[in-house]
């Protein structure tokens, strides 16, 4: 009994904590999001297209699909992770509806840095951020939010590869929590990769005394390129997962059957190993090729 009551005031508090009303479309009629992304879309305006020199490569397919994709197709963008100011810096180039709070991605965020106090947590949740608890898994309830995103036909940004990367090294192995909202939401997004640099020099882990500089910096160069959708097959590749032996031993986290294809645990961790290893290959390929973009 103390046990339960444990558990449901530790999920009251967290639930208090992320405000999820706060991110409601019409909460106080809408006016404190369109605030939120005016001032936020001015602040990240400044940065990129202003204070540093900002180049997209295939800048139209983010546009194109952002504003005119077909109703109820939800828009899933991936991307590396290269500091703090990625998102929203990354949508403030010239020509991007950055203020546009109906158009606006959700993203996925951190908990333990975007939603440590009430007032943080109900700015992020008017600037449309869903919270991550590290080490939740892949079924906790915060990724059961971002999957209505999803169902609700909107566009969900995640970075997959679940923390901050300076060196210019290739792409990380995946987490496995962007392919199971793949996997989960009833139409299949539209999957768009993207890729960046240079947002490690605009805020640098270690610049002063191993802390991150009081404001972004400025003078840099940002080059960001934007490939073109990804596409899975996914009753192929449900087929395919639902074939794999079923091995008891790897039902080590207690997974639920995913209804109605019925795939296990077993099934699960080969399907979203085998879409987590297509991203990351595609986001490698585009790593490439804007490393050869920025040399000529």
């Amino acid at each position: 009994m103390e046990a339960s009551a444990d558990a449901g005031a530790a999920a009251a508090a967290a639930a208090a904590r992320t405000l999820r009303w706060a991110g409601r479309a019409g909460h106080l009629g809408g006016f404190p999001r369109a605030a939120v992304f005016a001032a936020v879309g001015a602040f990240a305006k400044a940065y990129a297209s202003l204070l540093n020199t900002t180049t997209v490569h295939n800048a139209d397919a983010l546009l194109r699909l952002v504003s005119a994709r077909p109703r109820g197709t939800p828009l899933l963008t991936v991307s590396n992770h290269m500091s703090t100011v990625d998102d929203p810096l990354m949508w403030g180039f010239k020509g991007f509806p950055i203020s546009d709070a109906k158009l606006g991605r959700w993203v996925l965020t951190a908990e333990d840095i975007c939603f440590r106090n009430v007032v943080m947590s109900y700015m992020f949740r008017l600037g449309k951020c869903v919270p991550i608890t590290r080490g939740g898994g892949i079924y906790q309830e915060h990724m059961n939010e971002a999957l209505d995103v999803l169902i609700n036909g909107d566009w969900l940004h995640s970075f997959p590869e679940g923390k901050i990367a300076q060196d210019d090294e290739p792409i990380r192995r995946l987490k496995w929590g962007t392919a199971s909202l793949i996997v989960r939401a009833p139409v299949t997004p539209i999957v768009l990769p993207i890729v960046h640099s240079g947002f490690e020099k605009v805020m640098p882990e270690n610049l002063f005394f191993g802390r991150r500089p009081p404001v972004p910096l400025w003078g840099k160069k940002i080059d960001i390129i934007i490939g073109d959708p990804i596409e899975f097959d996914m009753a192929s590749l449900k087929q395919e997962a639902s074939a794999v032996p079923h091995d008891s031993s790897s039902e080590r986290k207690g997974w639920p059957i995913i209804t109605p294809d019925g795939l296990d645990e077993a099934a699960q961790r080969w399907l979203y190993q085998k879409m987590s290893d297509k991203i990351q290959s595609v986001m490698e390929r585009l790593r490439k090729k804007l490393l050869n973009l920025k040399r000529h």
